[in-house]
């Protein structure tokens, strides 16, 4: 594996959370367990990051900087062989290519700038055309601030053999404007969802005494079976805190149609767990 130190070059870098580190190396160690074992299984692998950023991120209110998503994908052990990185920012998708550039000139990488709703299509024309004798298997990652990410992109990456790994902001978005959501004229979480009568879907969960939270985790969950994946329960979404008042952010959800990849999501909620690293003896 790729050992890269983050630091400051000169180029843009976000502000994040503290726990971001705690998210980041979750992904990390997931990219490396599906990285590597399909390696043999798959001709072609692909890596796919909707919300890609810098690639540099700064811890908030300090100096300490950490490695993004987009590197740490990019230095597997195995790395993919082919990598697509969408990032709205024009400013921090150029200081993501250069990074990538200088870290990583030999990558088959490609860059999208724009929202990955607006720009699906233009996605999708950078995942290799997979035939009959080779096939290729692509990996997805969903890291959005809020729930911005819209069902009918899923639905049509969905198109593809693909996996994916959301960051679903379930709590630190929609359940802080659940109010907000409820105005009949707001149509992000019908939109997030692709349910155009979740809010009377929820009137029935909240009867139940289930948290809005768990209600939008699991009806997306219910969402993504349609589109042939295997469930994800509620349990095994990982959940993220905040440092400061250790109250939940989000959910780590994975789906997949295949069960080896729940395996490796296991090893690493396991690792999340114990602390101890995935790969000792």
């Amino acid at each position: 594996m790729a050992q890269i130190t983050a630091k400051d070059d000169g180029l843009p870098c976000s502000d994040v959370g503290a726990w971001t580190e705690d998210k980041h190396t979750l992904v990390a160690l997931y990219d490396r367990l599906f990285s590597t074992g399909m390696k043999k299984k798959w001709p072609t692998r692909v890596y796919i990051d909707l919300y890609a950023g810098p690639g540099f991120v700064r811890v908030r209110g300090t100096n300490r900087m950490i490695v993004g998503s987009p590197l740490l994908a990019l230095g597997v052990p195995d790395p993919f062989d082919k990598y697509v990185f969408c990032e709205s920012d024009p400013a921090l998708l150029s200081a993501l290519e250069k990074r990538v550039s200088r870290l990583f000139p030999k990558a088959h990488a490609r860059f999208v700038l724009g929202d990955c709703n607006e720009k699906i299509e233009e996605v999708c024309a950078n995942i290799p055309s997979a035939s009959k004798d080779h096939g290729v298997l692509t990996f997805c990652f969903v890291d959005p601030y809020d729930i911005s990410i819209k069902f009918s992109t899923v639905r049509r990456l969905s198109s593809y053999y693909m996996d994916f790994l959301f960051l679903l902001a379930v709590h630190m978005d929609a359940n802080r404007n659940l109010e907000h959501y409820l105005n009949p004229n707001n149509s992000k979480i019908e939109e997030f969802l692709g349910l155009p009568d979740w809010r009377e879907r929820w009137r029935i969960a909240e009867g139940q005494g289930t948290s809005f939270p768990r209600y939008l985790a699991e009806d997306y969950s219910g969402q993504m079976e349609k589109l042939g994946y295997l469930p994800a329960p509620w349990d095994k979404m990982k959940q993220v805190r905040s440092d400061e008042r250790n109250l939940p952010l989000y959910r780590l959800a994975l789906f997949s149609r295949h069960r080896v990849a729940y395996e490796y999501w296991d090893d690493v909620l396991r690792y999340s767990s114990n602390q101890r690293t995935l790969f000792e003896g």
